[in-house]
């Protein structure tokens, strides 16, 4: 039974992965509401699976699977690969430009996922963390200028090798009533402008950009040790 119940787990996270396949289709059909509820279904079984992975011992009931490589392969597609081709299907930048930073973000992001200094021992990001999905959804609600865009992607890629930590917002403890409050904010502003079709208002829009901020700067004031 236990041995059961490990595979179950298992087979919950890489179902991440049938849910990344519909959010790729509704990309490009250009379907961006659906897709990011897509992928906020594959955000969810993400945030939880590792707490059912640990509590029901899934490494030592089924190791037969490597259920951190599972999931860094589900993340790849839900964070890097659909994005990418949400923001290429987007019309956010001519195509040569979406084509050329499209190449720069899955082929840094595999580098970084590949990483064995991805994180520091206290749980901070090392670089920026491959959320590609926050950048598409940021880009494609506010709909920046083209040259802001690239702008926008090229940062993200070049901040992804930089020696600087990024917060993960609920297993660091420094700042984290804060950090967690910013992301309840960031959470219910998002789910208000894709329940109003990627629209809901100057009020969401700018709970989304002062939630941003705040991830932001916690980067600004925190280095990474040498950890």
């Amino acid at each position: 039974m236990s041995k059961a119940v490990g595979w179950l787990v298992h087979l919950f996270t890489a179902s991440g992965a049938a849910f990344a396949l519909l959010a790729l289709f509704a990309a490009i059909d250009r379907q961006f509401a659906a897709m990011f509820w897509l992928l906020g279904a594959a955000l969810l079984i993400d945030g939880v699976d590792g707490t059912l992975a640990r509590r029901l011992r899934v490494a030592e009931t089924a190791p037969e699977i490597d259920g951190g490589l599972l999931d860094l392969i589900v993340d790849y597609l839900t964070y890097v690969f659909v994005p990418v081709v949400a923001m290429l299907r987007a019309d956010l930048m001519p195509r040569v430009w979406s084509m050329a930073l499209g190449f720069a973000i899955v082929v840094g992001s595999a580098l970084y996922f590949a990483d064995r200094r991805m994180k520091t021992r206290d749980n901070w990001f090392r670089g920026f963390p491959t959320l590609w999905n926050v950048a598409a959804f940021y880009l494609i609600v506010f709909r920046p200028e083209p040259w802001l865009c690239a702008v926008a992607l090229i940062a993200g890629v070049v901040a992804m090798f930089l020696p600087f930590a990024f917060v993960h917002p609920v297993r660091v403890r420094q700042w984290r009533g804060l950090t967690l409050a910013a992301l309840a904010v960031w959470i219910a502003s998002a789910l208000v402008v894709l329940w109003n079709g990627l629209d809901g208002g100057m009020a969401a829009r700018a709970a989304l950009l002062a939630s941003g901020v705040y991830f932001i700067a916690l980067s600004a004031l925190r280095r990474p040790s040498n950890s």
